[in-house]
């Protein structure tokens, strides 16, 4: 597959006449790909069925005559202020039971039922007009489920939602009250209709309940975007993508994913740094202007899971954002970093946000490939220069990395229900097994929970899985390849509670997890050899020798050479000997990096990145800052 590059573009943010100079000089500077339409239902349709089609008719006709495609955006994360009007209950509800106001973007419920039906109209329209049409060469969906904190809503139609969709699991409510455990502080339910949202109760609602919540606000989710995909496939043969963001973990991406063809995320590393990553204040000094070196690379290869080996950056943060507690702007040569970054973990294009800055609105402070008067910003000569670059080098060439890390959403909604220690999360025990692989200079697969087969694979890890499923639990016995558990792997049935015999209860694995408890961030557990259990800590029962163990002598690491169970959570310095342990079970070669250099191979080449602010020796030569090295295996 043919690396490309694109843009998003607002051609109704511009006087009609600056369209066609916009659209020379994206093809002057080497772009493929254009996104345009996802927030402009109030432009397409000013009033109720009073559709205006003619300016994007011409918008699309002027990208694609200068010889690029476009990625069309239905507008649904946008309904005009008209549609309030018509469906006044459709707005979203917080935890607190305040209705999400209209003025932004975003403002629906992904259960309402009326809205759902507007954006599957809109949608047809959209698809009956331009799916055929030869400039649209892809679709997007809505933009960035989830972003903002919308996936759950506590609204009267997402409570008759999740009452209807009790019923059809359970079927009975004496069904519902034994899979929950209402017996416990009399929580009986007499009918379905009793039960409520699991928002505003005294105490924490009942985990069970909880976690039913979250399953069925994601299954709504897969709703609302199935209902588009299919409205788009009768009218189009175009690839349908949907762009997600960093960490946002509240619905199952890969069942979203599995109607789609092309999987997209938005790339913010800076911003990202700020309000995601969760480092401590001296990492993100260090990386202020480059962001983390691994956060990124975790995406795409989530993204890449996610899309089935089909995915893009559908946003690349191009210089300063607007939305992040600090903005600052990325050093020199880390837009052509990231660019490469992302093609290096097997991304077909990479289409930077956005074209050129906006004057106005909620955006102003977002730079662009363009400054608002018109003239080159920084990234356009980064970007221009990727495009010299990429016509010397070869296709994407994508091939399995020797390791698979498990990743869950399910898993993400459990430990939010239950993370049994402040800031301890699912995705934060992942996201720190990754870096530790990272750091070994391994490259990894990401893959889902409903992976069937782990052929090829030396190592595979599957950390903090609370809900082990039957399938999973099958294909792991199967692996070939050395398999990581713990810590809190099986600690909890399908109906959140804990199973007997209890966790993990792995066959041919002589551990019982005894007894777990959360440590505070200034109580760390120290390893015999270095390194600390923090956060999360288990008391096993085992006869088998530790691999791993605290000073005291409390095994943290048993296993053997086809499998084995870690009962903590590590620091850093506790997981870089973790894996050096699984390494060594599984045949694999490490090569400890230096601070802020990553490395990464496809079938037919090797990169180096720098993400540090000095230059760097390296097996592959010297890295500049912000430097990338790629050569041919």
């Amino acid at each position: 597959m043919k690396r490309t590059l694109g843009t998003c573009y607002y051609p109704e943010h511009w006087p009609e006449e600056m369209w066609e100079d916009d659209a020379r000089r994206m093809a002057e500077a080497g772009l493929t790909w254009v996104r345009i339409g996802e927030f402009s239902w109030s432009k397409l349709e000013p009033t109720p069925g009073d559709l205006h089609w003619d300016w994007l008719d011409r918008a699309i006709d002027v990208l694609g005559n200068a010889g690029l495609q476009v990625v069309l955006g239905t507008p649904t994360a946008t309904p005009p202020r008209w549609m309030i009007d018509r469906h006044p209950d459709m707005l979203a509800v917080d935890a607190e039971g305040r209705p999400r106001k209209f003025g932004s973007r975003r403002h629906y419920c992904f259960s309402h039922a009326g809205y759902r039906e507007e954006s599957r109209r809109i949608t047809r329209l959209m698809a009956d007009r331009y799916g055929r049409n030869k400039f649209v060469g892809a679709w997007q969906t809505d933009n960035e489920y989830g972003c903002h904190d919308t996936t759950l809503s506590y609204s009267d139609a997402a409570r008759a939602g999740f009452r209807d969709w009790l019923a059809q699991r359970y079927q009975s409510v004496d069904a519902l009250n034994r899979a929950w455990g209402n017996v416990f502080w009399s929580m009986e339910y007499g009918k379905f209709d009793d039960v409520d949202l699991p928002n505003l109760t005294v105490t924490e609602p009942n985990p069970a309940h909880a976690q039913d919540f979250r399953r069925y606000s994601s299954d709504m989710v897969v709703l609302f975007n199935r209902v588009q995909v299919d409205e788009i496939r009768a009218h189009s043969d175009a690839p349908v993508s949907h762009n997600y963001m960093g960490r946002i973990t509240d619905f199952d991406h890969f069942a979203v994913g599995a109607d789609l063809d092309i999987a997209t995320w938005d790339s913010y590393p800076l911003g990202f740094l700020e309000d995601r990553v969760g480092a401590d204040d001296a990492h993100q000094r260090a990386y202020a202007r480059q962001g983390d070196p691994d956060f990124q690379a975790f995406h795409h290869d989530l993204y890449r899971a996610v899309g089935r080996d089909r995915w893009w950056v559908m946003e690349q943060q191009p210089g300063p954002v607007n939305w992040a507690p600090y903005n600052p702007a990325p050093l020199p040569g880390m837009v052509r970093l990231w660019t490469w970054e992302a093609f290096a973990h097997g991304a077909e294009a990479v289409c930077y946000f956005r074209w050129r800055q906006a004057p106005f609105a909620q955006e102003q402070m977002h730079a662009g490939m363009l400054r608002p008067d018109g003239k080159d910003a920084h990234a356009m000569h980064e970007a221009r220069e990727v495009h010299r670059e990429l016509a010397h080098a070869p296709e994407v060439a994508p091939t399995q990395a020797p390791v698979a890390l498990v990743f869950d959403y399910a898993a993400d909604w459990a430990w939010a229900t239950q993370p049994h220690g402040a800031g301890l999360s699912y995705f934060g025990l992942v996201f720190d097994h990754y870096k530790a692989l990272r750091r070994a200079g391994l490259s990894v697969d990401i893959v889902p929970a409903s992976r069937t087969d782990f052929a090829g694979y030396k190592l595979v890890l599957a950390p903090g899985l609370m809900h082990l499923p039957n399938g999973l639990r099958s294909a792991l016995a199967q692996a070939k390849g050395h398999v990581l558990y713990g810590p809190r792997t099986g600690a909890r049935d399908k109906n959140f509670a804990i199973p007997s015999p209890l966790p993990p209860a792995i066959d041919g694995l002589e551990v019982t997890v005894a007894r777990v408890e959360s440590l505070r961030p200034d109580m760390p557990v120290d390893l015999k050899g270095g390194g600390a259990a923090t956060g999360y800590l288990e008391e096993l029962e085992t006869d088998a020798p530790a691999l791993l163990a605290t000073k005291e002598g409390a095994a943290i690491l048993v296993g053997d050479p086809a499998q084995s169970y870690c009962a903590a959570w590590l620091d850093a310095d506790g997981l870089d000997r973790l894996v050096g342990a699984l390494a060594g079970l599984s045949n694999l070669e490490v090569r400890q990096m230096p601070e802020g250099v990553r490395t990464r191979r496809t079938a037919t080449e090797e990169f180096w990145f720098n993400h540090t602010v000095h230059p760097v020796e390296t097996p592959a030569g010297k890295l500049p800052p912000a430097g990338v090295l790629r050569r041919t295996l």
